[in-house]
């Protein structure tokens, strides 16, 4: 599958081109497999292949793609081993933002999550999946942003990046009532993080991380060199 890409602006091209692959693979653009040609994405991009290469090299090391000896770079796939890692590692560190946001809690974070989740409601009702996906990515990011620690938002957006083009995968084939309820799992675990009980609030996050984790082992196709 060969993904739509603009040119690029005339910026730091590494970055730049790495920014646009990385939204086009968590997008669903480009899907799980797919092939990454240098010489593909130069054109599209209108840049040189080295800062594809470069680009490329940072996603690697991101963990959303993976070069195979003699066939060139790939979209990572999903192993059963790579889930349940990033999964374990999640729970630990998105239980650690909650504390740090519990600490730190205001009136005015409380609104603005508030805001979130009731825009992510409002698309859930309307089968929106979309805006739901971009309002529930903007809970998250929000409560990394409210932790106040800046290594920690680096790496845990960076592990729920891994999973999150699956986890849209898996959430197109939702019922409407699944739907809504993955909603309403945000407001619940916001009305906990605003309650103040920080090991009610580490529960509530694990269950969070966990049930996504479900839903994407659940739909997620596994390959014969899964596992």
């Amino acid at each position: 599958m060969e993904a739509f890409l603009e040119p690029l602006p005339d910026q730091s091209l590494p970055d730049a081109v790495a920014g646009r692959l990385r939204a086009a693979i968590r997008s669903g653009s480009y899907q799980p497999g797919d092939r990454l040609v240098e010489r593909q994405i130069s054109k599209q991009l209108g840049v040189s292949h080295i800062p594809v290469r470069e680009a490329l090299t940072r996603l690697e090391e991101e963990g959303l793609v993976e070069r195979l000896p003699r066939r060139g770079a790939r979209v990572a796939l999903l192993t059963q081993r790579s889930l349940e890692e990033v999964s374990s590692l999640r729970v630990v560190l998105e239980q650690l933002v909650v504390k740090r946001v519990q600490e730190l809690w205001t009136a005015d974070a409380g609104k603005r999550l508030q805001a979130t989740v009731d825009r992510m409601t409002a698309a859930a009702k309307a089968g929106d999946l979309e805006v739901m996906h971009d309002c529930d990515h903007e809970f998250h990011e929000e409560l990394w942003r409210l932790a106040d620690h800046q290594l920690l938002l680096e790496v845990v957006a960076q592990l729920r990046g891994r999973t999150n083009h699956f986890f849209r995968a898996a959430a197109a084939s939702l019922a409407p009532e699944e739907v809504l309820e993955h909603a309403a799992s945000h407001q619940r675990l916001l009305d906990v993080i605003a309650g103040g009980d920080q090991a009610a609030a580490a529960r509530a996050m694990k269950q969070h991380v966990e049930t996504a984790t479900r839903r994407i082992a659940d739909q997620h196709t596994w390959g014969a060199a899964d596992g």
